[in-house]
Formats: structure tokens, sequence, C-alpha cells
């Protein structure tokens, strides 16, 4: 199947059981989103986390318990069926990583779209730089830090950060570029030696793929929107839903328009 050129493309095939693979590199005009989905009761504390920790969750949209539709990000989405994989906590565990969460969908669940840091590669590879999962088609190389995020009543646990390789020089402009875009995590968090990260290995992520770190690289790392999921482990709630990681909600929203759509919000 070829790349998908835009949002709406990608969430039909998903809804219709037709694409179920990562979206690094898929429709790259397009804002990303993560989704996380808990219940009402839980929903202000988990608003609260994000206030707290804007690096790896910088809220794009809330959408109200019960409903389905992202309105603001893709009018007419279907957040139980737009995705390409869903995964689903259960009392601290994962239980299962479905296509469809439509059965598990209830009047009390609120959901969360936070910035992904995929919106910024089409801006990175349109400034002469080769983002390595996106050239190797390859979901991003995401790893568990040995830094805690700040706590906010039951959600508490450590960030996760995601890894492009480049050049000292280029990881600078990587830096200025992305800094442009702080709805979609912004300047990364750590440039160079991943053991001040608490990361011990590059070639074992603790999702998405490896891959190669040239001689004369540097691994750059950015705060990652699946540092909900390590925090949801620890929240132990009864039920909480998630995207797969690098499986992302891809919006109506354009990448050069997300400035503008932040400042409507403010």
């Amino acid at each position: 199947m070829p790349p998908f050129t835009d949002g709406r493309s990608l969430r039909l095939a998903a809804r219709q059981g037709n694409f179920s693979a990562q979206t690094s590199g898929q429709a790259p005009d397009f804002v990303q989103a993560n989704l996380v989905v808990v219940p009402e009761s839980a929903a202000y504390e988990f608003l609260l986390f994000c206030q707290r920790n804007p690096k790896p969750c910088p809220l794009l949209e809330v959408v109200e318990a019960g409903s389905v539709e992202a309105v603001r990000l893709a009018p007419g989405s279907d957040l139980r069926r737009d995705l390409p994989r869903y995964r689903v906590f259960r009392d601290g565990k994962l239980s299962e990583e479905p296509t469809d969460v439509t059965a598990l969908w209830r009047d009390d669940l609120v959901s969360f779209l936070i910035g992904c840091s995929f919106s910024f590669d089409r801006r990175l590879i349109d400034g002469g730089l080769e983002v390595r999962n996106v050239a190797l088609g390859k979901n991003v190389p995401m790893y568990r830090t040995s830094i805690a995020c700040r706590k906010a009543g039951r959600f508490d646990g450590p960030l996760v950060v995601s890894m492009r390789p480049f050049t000292p020089g280029e990881a600078l402009r990587a830096a200025r570029i992305s800094g442009e875009l702080p709805q979609v995590h912004g300047a990364p968090i750590h440039i160079g030696n991943p053991a001040a990260l608490g990361i011990a290995d590059l070639g074992r992520p603790d999702y998405g793929e490896a891959v190669p770190v040239h001689e004369g690289e540097l691994p750059v790392f950015w705060a990652c929107g699946v540092t909900p999921q390590e925090v949801l482990l620890r929240a132990r709630l009864p039920l909480a839903i998630t995207h797969a990681p690098g499986h992302m909600f891809v919006s109506d929203l354009r990448e050069k328009h997300l400035r503008e759509f932040s400042e409507r919000l403010a």
C-alpha cells in the first residue's frame, strides 16, 4: 500500500480494517497525535499531569466524556476505530492490542490527544536532514529514561524519549527546527550520551524499532507521548486505552497551521 497523503484517507483505511501499520512517514503534512483515554473519574488528574509535564504531554484536544469525535483536529473522526492499532490497559497491565475499541467504549471515557514528534519529521526532512527511521521505513526508537515526571494524583512515572541520530551540526539544526513547534514536543531534551538519561543500550529500545547511529553522529532525544503509557502501568486504572506506540491518530490539521491552531485554543 502506498503512503497516505492526508489524515482522512488514513483514518478511513484504519476504520475499514485496511491499515494497521505504524504511521511514521505517513500523511507527512498532517499533525499526528498520541491518544490517551481514561475514565472521567481520573480525567482531572490526568489533565493536571499533562499541565505539569508539557514536554511529553502537549495537549492538542480534550474530547468530553462519551464522545468519539475529535471535533477540532478532525471533524467526523471516530476515536474508537480511526487509529491503526490501540493498547488496552486493565488494572495496570497491558491486556491487548486491538485495531478497534468500539466494544470497550463507555459513556464515561474522556479522550486526550497529545502532540506527536512525527508531526515535525517532514519539516526536518524539508530542512535537508535525514530522519533515519523514516528513511528506513521503521517506527522511531523510544526509550524509558531515569527521569521522573512531575506527579499528579495517581499519575506518576518515568519520562519516555524518542531518538533520531544526527551529526553535531545537524543536531543543532534539528533542535532549532523542532523548537519552533512546542505543540508537538518542541526542541530535544538531550543530545549525546544516552547514559545521562539512564539508557543502557540504544540497540534495544523499549518501544519502536532500533536504527543505526553512524560514526560521527550523536543520538538526539525528544520527550515522547508514549510517556503516559508508562504512567498508566503505575496508575492501575480499571480501564484505560491508548494508541499502540507509533500507531498514531492522524488529524486533518496541517503542520503549517499548528501555531495558528494553538493560538486559537489559548
